[in-house]
């Protein structure tokens, strides 16, 4: 049992809307101790694959910064190679944003989704998805003011969560210190119809029936519902 929330409580969430000056769109997400900075910056070009379509594109990288975890994280240009773990989780932020926008209204422009994480205890991957999908819609909504965009390319709202199993309880939202010692461990991204986008999962350390996907995902529902409903809030300030 969790001393400081409930098994099926998400650690408190603070959105800072507009937290730099020069992107379009960026937000400071703070996930319990997980902080991560995010931003959104449309470019008047595409990749080649997509000339002369009239069609846009959205991708993402994310990064962690050497301060961000206990020891220090060495950065990819010291290393002389992507990390995997970050190429991996830019491919899902990109893969997930590029669900909740029609690309087809934004002309042949690129945007780009960073997410630097700056303090690191756990979930930083759906911290980064949601605080994305704030910075992306501030971005929309500055591009639809100023005539770039004639019509409002967003179509549904995207969050993430984690939920897993530790210790043989079920829990929602783990932190670094849960995560660590999961057995069952998955991120769950959704929309605002609470349909599914991306589920990532593994049995760590022991397996799980169809039945526990299942109540899993129930999990996963609640504390998407919840962070919707803070996107409420959000939303007024943007």
């Amino acid at each position: 049992m969790r001393e400081d929330r409930q098994n099926d409580e998400i650690r408190q969430i603070r959105i800072t809307p507009n937290y730099l000056g020069h992107p379009d769109g960026s937000v400071l997400i703070e996930w319990g101790e997980t902080k991560v900075i995010c931003t959104a910056m449309i470019e008047n070009k595409v990749p080649a694959f997509l000339r002369g379509k009239n069609k846009g594109w959205l991708s993402s990288e994310y990064s962690m910064l050497p301060g961000s975890t206990p020891t220090r994280k060495v950065r990819d240009i010291s290393r002389g190679k992507l990390d995997g773990r970050s190429s991996e989780i830019s491919r899902l932020i990109g893969r997930t944003l590029r669900s909740c926008i029609d690309l087809d209204k934004i002309g042949e422009r690129t945007i780009w989704i960073d997410c630097d994480v700056i303090s690191a205890d756990g979930g930083t991957r759906t911290a980064s998805i949601t605080g994305s999908y704030i910075a992306l819609k501030i971005a929309v909504k500055k591009a639809l003011e100023n005539g770039k965009f004639k019509e409002d390319p967003i179509i549904s709202k995207v969050a993430a969560i984690s939920v897993g199993k530790v210790g043989g309880i079920n829990l929602v939202d783990l932190d670094f210190r849960e995560d660590s010692n999961a057995d069952v461990d998955l991120n769950v991204v959704m929309n605002d119809k609470f349909e599914l986008i991306e589920i990532q999962g593994t049995g760590e350390g022991d397996t799980f029936s169809v039945g526990e996907l299942n109540e899993f995902l129930k999990g996963a529902k609640r504390g998407i519902e919840d962070i919707f409903k803070y996107f409420e809030i959000v939303e007024k300030y943007i």
